[in-house]
């Protein structure tokens, strides 16, 4: 390896690699499942952070369209969230994301354990009793593969019930392409009968 390409400590030099600092930034970012700060990302590429933020903002202009060529904004934006940085699908084609990973769910999630996790996702933190309430049957087996495929886990307990309750997990969120729950795309067109989920007042159960 060249002295270019190689760091005093023996590390690769990112300046030396193909596309420089910035595609070995990228490259990171692209296998984050959860936010990096500026430090982790520096400390990673061994870069100043300063640089690293410059980097960073750079990228997140270019995939909005504002410093690329083109300026066609892309698919997919750099977003900071929770005090750090990671790639997401674009909140523009949350429909068509959302469309496509539910189709891939259900063929390996029944249809009872969709409309499961959607009264979760909407009404967490949410205990089983209120779920199968929501929904007219029981739910227990159907939590427990909710909580083996990683889309749900265990929230802590209801102070006045002791029961355990349940959220969506940020597997779920990655699964969806969304940073946040307040991202969350309607999933009732998916989901015929859940189609007033969000409107239901959960202190009639």
């Amino acid at each position: 390896m060249s002295d270019q390409a190689e760091a005093a400590d023996g590390t690769a030099n990112v300046d030396g690699l193909p596309g420089g600092a910035r595609a070995a930034l990228e490259a990171v970012l692209m296998v984050l499942d959860e936010p990096a700060t500026d430090v982790e990302l520096a400390t990673a590429l061994d870069l100043p952070v300063p640089r690293v933020g410059t980097l960073l903002r750079d990228l997140q202009q270019d995939y909005d369209g504002d410093g690329s060529p083109s300026g066609v904004r892309r698919g997919f934006e750099l977003r900071n969230v929770a005090g750090g940085w990671r790639i997401f699908s674009r909140s523009d084609f949350a429909d068509i994301v959302s469309a496509f990973v539910l189709e891939g769910q259900t063929a390996r999630l029944t249809q009872a354990a969709l409309e499961t996790l959607a009264v979760i996702a909407y009404r967490q933190p949410v205990a089983r009793s209120r779920v199968s309430a929501i929904r007219g049957v029981n739910v227990d087996s159907v939590v427990r593969t909710l909580v083996q495929r990683g889309l749900i886990e265990d929230s802590g307990a209801d102070p006045e019930t002791g029961a355990v309750l349940y959220r969506t997990t940020s597997y779920f969120l990655e699964r969806l392409g969304i940073g946040s729950l307040s991202e969350l795309p309607e999933l009732a067109p998916h989901l015929p009968g859940l189609e007033h989920l969000a409107d239901i007042d959960e202190s009639s159960y």
